[in-house]
């Protein structure tokens, strides 16, 4: 059909019985066809949200010693106590929310998957703290005097293993030492990990994070506390022929290269371990107990008449 009428596209007629019914090709530029409205009674309802994972700091305290015995302390603060899904039967977590109790301290559930996200180590227990309350060398001769000891103080020379901070730590407590001294660079601090590896030792001893480890070492002496390093040097005396009943600061170094030349030229003493196997030393976690447990050793022992 001509003219100025209406015109028809053969192309796209209805399709006649008999026919395929063909879908139409969709043109460029055309709009999509909206899909059909779902009326109101047909509207399915939403699948209600997952709970949500809460987030725990990640400097919380993490391990069941570690978070038990800073509860003990009581010297930090503290926010929040963090427990496992169903894992509250244990005597050692019944200890722990008993001490939270006492200590004022709100405890919360949370899935194990969010205290593994703290540290695979966590036990299903975590704690929000405070800083770690570092002390002064002051506060560890005054612990020395108020049990009437004679003072016990490690040293350690840019020791930067957490592991072997924490041991150590541990180790120093156990023997009864009043004190550990760390320096403020290049050295592990005390954080979580270190207090783990403590097995909670570290909330109970005094530690001081100091900027020279000379300059305490001055004032140890003054103090009359002598100095020991141990190291395998020539200079150095057998640890077993050793008097170690006095006033003692032991100085243990790190993992590489023992302690540094400057501490060594500042101790009044060298000492070593004796050596009989193939492997030329230990680790400074392992030559360190032996060491200060021979203090303790020498210690116990009755005075004789020749000292």
């Amino acid at each position: 059909m001509t003219g100025g009428g209406r015109r028809f596209d053969r192309t796209h007629r209805p399709a006649q019985r008999g026919e395929d019914a063909r879908p139409q090709q969709r043109r460029s530029g055309d709009r999509p066809a909206r899909p059909p409205q779902r009326r109101d009674g047909d509207a399915r309802p939403r699948p209600a949200p997952g709970p949500m994972i809460p987030r725990i700091a990640e400097t919380a305290l993490y391990g069941r010693h570690a978070v038990l015995e800073s509860l003990r302390a009581g010297r930090r603060g503290f926010r929040r106590l963090w427990l496992a899904d169903g894992g509250r039967d244990a005597p050692i977590l019944r200890e722990i929310i008993e001490a939270a109790k006492a200590a004022n301290v709100p405890n919360q559930t949370a899935p194990r998957e969010a205290l593994d996200a703290i540290s695979l180590h966590a036990q299903g227990v975590a704690l929000e703290t405070g800083d770690y309350p570092y002390a002064g060398l002051d506060d560890m001769l005054a612990l020395a005097a108020r049990r009437d000891e004679k003072p016990l103080i490690l040293i350690l020379d840019t020791l930067q293993d957490p592991q072997n901070l924490g041991s150590l730590i541990r180790t120093a407590d156990a023997v009864g030492a009043h004190g550990v001294v760390i320096p403020d660079r290049r050295s592990a601090a005390v954080t979580p990990a270190v207090a783990n590896a403590s097995a909670g030792a570290v909330e109970h001893l005094l530690v001081a994070q100091v900027v020279n480890l000379a300059r305490e070492i001055d004032a140890l002496k003054k103090q009359d506390v002598w100095v020991a390093a141990l190291q395998d040097d020539p200079r150095a005396t057998d640890l077993y022929g050793t008097d170690l009943r006095g006033g003692l600061a032991l100085i243990v170094g790190n993992e590489a290269d023992g302690v540094g030349r400057l501490l060594r030229d500042k101790a009044d003493y060298l000492v070593k371990l004796p050596m009989r196997g193939r492997i030329a030393s230990l680790n400074a976690a392992a030559a360190g107990t032996v060491a200060l447990y021979e203090v303790l050793r020498q210690r116990s022992r009755p005075q004789t008449a020749d000292g």
